[in-house]
């Protein structure tokens, strides 16, 4: 009898972690053939590749193939490899393909994730709507005094390395960008050129290394996104670590803006316009107008971009700079044209501030 329990209990459980795996059959879709609960995906699930790589095998899978199918744990999913598709569904078709795809559940969503980035339908749009002038260029160029001071410390800091036999240009250049992206950012001096061991680092660190645990909850907040749909993605530690030193940031400043320039005066200033108000991407009135959705700006909201910008912003700049500097290494002819334009740039610089 016991026996015949488990059997039933395992094919049960079989089916229900394969009850979505005919989605594609049926529509006349290639694709891989995916496995009990975990799709196509088990190398990401066991961090050997990242949803990246598995979205560009299944695309250089099937070369004569328009779209691709591919499960995600049990969620089908389409990887689209024609243009023509691909403009029908970033223009044309958008209002149907808005949800991005990051956020296993629609409604428990974890406060980090409620960035720019990771955002879905009205929430990613009233963002998007309010935080994008942040970006602007004028924002950006008010910055560049900072990332000119922190890259003569670089200099300096440089002319010492070159004495060494070897050393790990990655990490100084992560150091280098964290350094900027903290100023830029925070508004504090994080010095993380000098100290190797600074707690900004850290942090910067953590955020990218992916642990047991945050397979773990990953992997089980896409096979079963309702049962674990409180689970997180982000590690305690970072959200605690971000959420504890924005809000003292904040508090510091009597939450309006300091006149420092930096990024959480800028979402500061951007709060004080009040709740954002627009039309919704997910929701229509029957008449097919859309109807309006509003957003208070909340201190998490604003936790959640600055996470992202701490994140993006020094992760993507320094690895960019390091794999540069990798290959100027390896070619010292460009590295010498490089050398030329840089100063044909300054002594240009020069001369126009004289004219001034």
């Amino acid at each position: 009898m016991i026996v015949i329990i488990l059997l039933v209990f395992v094919l049960v459980f079989y089916l229900y972690g394969t009850r979505t795996f005919s989605y594609w059959k049926k529509k006349g879709v290639k694709h891989d053939p995916p496995l009990p609960f975990v799709g196509n995906n088990l190398k990401h699930f066991i961090q050997r590749a990242s949803m990246c790589m598995m979205a560009t095998e299944a695309y250089n899978k099937y070369p004569e193939e328009k779209v691709v199918g591919f499960y995600r744990g049990t969620r089908p999913e389409l990887v689209v490899r024609d243009p023509v598709l691909f403009k029908r569904i970033l223009i044309t078709d958008f209002h149907h393909f808005y949800s991005r795809g990051f956020n296993p559940h629609k409604t428990v969503i974890e406060p980090l994730m409620k960035n720019l980035f990771f955002a879905d339908g009205d929430l990613w749009r009233l963002i998007r709507q309010r935080f994008t002038p942040a970006f602007s260029s004028s924002k950006l160029k008010g910055m560049f005094p900072i990332i000119t001071d922190r890259a003569e410390k670089l200099q300096l800091l440089a002319e010492d390395i070159a004495k060494k036999d070897f050393y790990d240009v990655r990490e100084l250049m992560a150091r280098y960008t964290t350094d900027f992206i903290g100023v830029c950012g925070f508004g504090i001096d994080m010095d993380t050129l000098s100290d190797e061991n600074s707690q900004f680092r850290w942090l910067g660190k953590r955020i990218f290394q992916r642990t047991l645990r945050d397979g773990i909850n990953g992997a089980l907040k896409f096979i079963f996104p309702d049962l674990c749909k409180h689970l997180r993605f982000i590690a305690p530690e970072v959200e605690n670590a971000i959420v504890n030193l924005v809000t003292a940031i904040m508090k510091e400043r009597n939450y309006k803006p300091g006149g420092k320039n930096d990024f959480i005066d800028l979402i500061l200033e951007l709060k004080q316009q009040g709740t954002i108000k627009g039309e919704s991407i997910e929701h229509r009135k029957p008449d097919g107008t859309s109807e309006l959705v509003e957003l208070e700006i909340s201190d998490l909201i604003i936790i959640a971009q600055v996470f992202v910008f701490f994140g993006a912003g020094f992760e993507t700049s320094s690895t960019a700079s390091s794999y540069t500097l990798h290959q100027l290494a390896f070619n010292p002819d460009c590295q010498e044209k490089v050398q030329i334009e840089i100063s044909l740039s300054k002594t240009r610089r020069q001369i126009n501030l004289r004219c001034r």
